[in-house]
């Protein structure tokens, strides 16, 4: 074998031929910049349709990507053919950084985090009064994920004709959240769908709701835009995925955007810090300063106990911070 010493110079070293008369290959990637800046609107089985300007082109994840990939809501770096035209297919070569990221797992105890969706800034929580009934665990899974990724929630209820919303919001009034009630007389023939698009200006907002509770119809009379809506189970009481996508669709004017996503049965936490939890407590935060280490501000040593006592706090908002904090031990169904 040869051994080459400290001081050698290129006479020395021996390069294999390359048989195949290409490149060598190197680890040196380009930087595109000349790639123009897209806004990802859905992904189908690989492809994803991408808004470039006023158009739409159909793209592909770029391979030097490895297995990061892009979702809804990413602002994304493309190249290649950005006609739009038929049968054209960009490239994605960069995923930008991303402002927030609503995350979820399918199950408590499932370690493979599924991104929702990226760069939302609210978070719509859809659920009807009536048919199916409201599952407040799922409520409180969704708060316990818009909080954790930074999203403001807003509670959507619908079908207020068949029952009324005054129970279900007594149980959240103390969380501070805002929320509007609509029916479906008033989404076809009324000022529902204006109330609803007034506290979606300017922002982009996800919709999630358990299948069923009329989030399509609801984005449907938003958007002016028809997607598939289904109907509830009169045995299980359960809806039909209808919308098997996330898509998102601009708000008419482009004052915001909305992204319509699949119909959810569950909202797995694995992946949330019940630590991150209290930011969404302002009130309350300053008082975790005389915690113990690694409280979980639901034992007997916490000091938020004092610090409600001591007047600084509404002790319903404690009660709320503990319910979401228990939220993760608990079934949907429960």
């Amino acid at each position: 074998m040869r051994r080459y010493g400290k001081h050698t110079d290129e006479d020395d070293v021996r390069v294999r031929p390359n048989r195949k008369g290409n490149r060598p290959r190197t680890n040196i990637r380009p930087k595109h910049e000349d790639a123009s800046e897209g806004f990802v609107l859905t992904v189908d089985r690989g492809r994803l349709h991408v808004l470039i300007d006023d158009r739409t082109i159909v793209a592909m994840k770029a391979r030097e990507l490895g297995r990061k990939s892009a979702v809804v809501g990413d602002r994304v770096a493309v190249v290649g053919d950005l006609s739009g035209d038929k049968d054209t297919l960009a490239r994605i070569v960069r995923v930008e950084q991303r402002s927030s990221v609503l995350r979820r797992t399918a199950d408590d105890d499932d370690p493979y985090e599924r991104v929702v969706v990226a760069n939302a800034d609210q978070l719509a929580i859809v659920t009807a009064l009536a048919d199916p009934e409201p599952r407040p665990r799922l409520i409180d899974r969704c708060l316990v994920a818009a909080f954790d990724a930074g999203l403001e929630p807003l509670l959507v209820l619908t079908k207020s004709d068949l029952a009324s919303a005054e129970k279900l919001m007594e149980s959240y009034g103390s969380f501070g959240i805002r929320y509007v009630v609509t029916s479906r007389e008033e989404l076809t023939e009324g000022d529902a769908a204006r109330r609803v698009r007034e506290k979606l200006e300017g922002r982009i907002t996800a919709f999630v709701g358990h299948s069923g509770v009329g989030k399509t119809t609801l984005v449907n009379a938003l958007v002016d835009r028809q997607r598939a809506t289904g109907h509830v189970n009169a045995v299980t009481g359960r809806g039909r995925h209808t919308t098997t996508s996330a898509l998102a669709l601009p708000l008419p004017e482009g004052t915001g955007w909305v992204i319509d996503t699949p119909g959810v049965r569950s909202f797995g936490l694995h992946h949330v810090d019940p630590s991150r939890v209290i930011h969404a407590f302002p009130d309350l935060e300053p008082g975790t300063e005389g915690c113990p280490r690694a409280c979980s501000h639901d034992e007997q040593d916490c000091a938020l106990d004092q610090w409600v006592a001591d007047g600084h706090a509404d002790p319903q908002r404690l009660y709320s911070l503990r319910r979401l904090l228990a939220t993760r031990e608990r079934r949907e169904g429960d």
